[in-house]
């Protein structure tokens, strides 16, 4: 069992910065996987990134490559994702989720534990 506990979030203005942060209690294996989705107003939730939590590989959605970083701190068991670069269109409720699936594993309903969000605005 993992409990997870978003923080951070907040409004900047476009191109500003933000770093969320998710802590998670419980066994974190090298096989589960970190990811952290966001849900827009009337859109449905969506990965933005993922990462393995034994070798710290990674996947970015297409429109936040090169703008936002996953990392995490094993020692800690800690996620995090920089978010640089914002838009408008990032404006959502963040949330970090795990999974101990390996595969397909950008859909919702592979990830068993989930945060419970955190909002992100961007104004511009």
């Amino acid at each position: 069992q993992v409990q997870l506990v978003d923080i951070g979030g907040g409004s900047v203005q476009t191109g500003g910065s933000l770093r969320l942060a998710c802590a998670a209690s419980g066994r974190m294996f090298t096989d589960y996987s970190m990811g952290w989705f966001r849900q827009a107003p009337g859109k449905d939730r969506e990965l933005v990134a993922r990462i393995k939590w034994g070798d710290g590989s990674t996947y970015y959605e297409d429109s936040v490559k090169d703008r936002f970083t996953i990392s995490k701190d094993n020692a800690k068991s800690m996620g995090y994702l920089q978010m640089d670069s914002l838009k408008p269109e990032d404006t959502a409720v963040y949330y970090c989720a795990v999974t101990r699936r390996l595969s397909q594993l950008t859909l919702v309903s592979r990830y068993d534990y989930w945060g419970q969000g955190t909002q992100v605005t961007v104004s511009s």
